[in-house]
């Protein structure tokens, strides 16, 4: 059974954590298969991305009988190998990036989760840091984005205590986006996917380059940025057809270009 799945249709590559099993934990073989899933999705054909996991879970994250087997890969190889290159590609890749939790997130799964474009959730799901709980920090970007997402308190907090937050705690503080009813995900989580690959592709790679450097930037340079990303943008053939669209009072057919 291959630990990671990947279907691309229409423009929308769904990637499927797949060891439900384990609660589509992650070791090796599936930390690499993810990197793969991820470089496969820099294809022209692709102009969103979800990732969601089989079964019950979204992910309990690393797999700890990997961690104590002394076999293993060792916590060096597991973070500068495994999580580092996955977190580093989705926030690289020049498509919107929209995590489907539709259930427990955990540890390093949770924080794939977070690094994501987008959240949405099931109305089921959770999310805990729960590296506290055996003597770990919180690793794949965990300290870098939970503060910048609920602020430093509630971050704080959360890494410290390992407390389970609920899907609604979640969007309340603002760690998701939306929630939907379990029996109502699916298809609003398609339905967002769909209209994200149906917008101009490079307009939003600019945006997700415009807000990774706002982490980091002054505000004069930050603006600087704006200055040279739009004058990019301004000159894709989606900015053409989306003023063309505007003016002749129509809905806009952007093909990512």
């Amino acid at each position: 059974m291959n630990a990671i799945l990947l279907e691309i249709n229409n423009g929308i590559a769904t990637i499927t954590l797949n060891r439900p099993d384990k609660l589509n934990a992650f070791n090796r073989e599936m930390a690499f298969a993810m990197q793969q899933a991820l470089d496969d999705c820099k294809s022209d054909t692709v102009r969103c991305v979800m990732i969601t996991g089989a079964g019950k879970a979204f992910s309990a994250g690393q797999d700890l009988a990997e961690v104590v087997d002394p076999n293993g890969p060792g916590m060096d190889k597991i973070l500068s190998e495994h999580y580092n290159p996955i977190i580093t590609r989705i926030r690289a890749l020049e498509k919107p990036v929209l995590a489907c939790i539709n259930g427990v997130a955990a540890g390093a799964g949770a924080n794939i989760g977070l690094c994501c474009d987008i959240v949405v959730a099931t109305a089921s799901a959770s999310f805990i840091q729960a590296f506290s709980k055996i003597g770990l920090i919180p690793d794949s970007g965990g300290t870098y984005f939970l503060p910048r997402l609920i602020g430093w308190q509630k971050a704080s907090a959360l890494c410290m205590l390992g407390d389970k937050v609920s899907a609604t705690e979640a969007e309340q503080m603002g760690m998701v986006y939306k929630v939907f009813p379990d029996a109502d995900f699916n298809e609003a989580a398609f339905a967002m996917a769909t209209s994200l690959s149906q917008l101009p592709t490079q307009a939003l790679a600019f945006t997700k380059k415009a807000l990774n450097n706002s982490m980091i930037h002054s505000m004069d340079q930050q603006l600087q940025m704006e200055d040279r990303l739009q004058q990019q943008a301004s000159k894709t053939e989606d900015f053409k057809e989306g003023v063309a669209a505007f003016l002749e009072k129509r809905k806009p057919v952007f093909r990512g270009k």
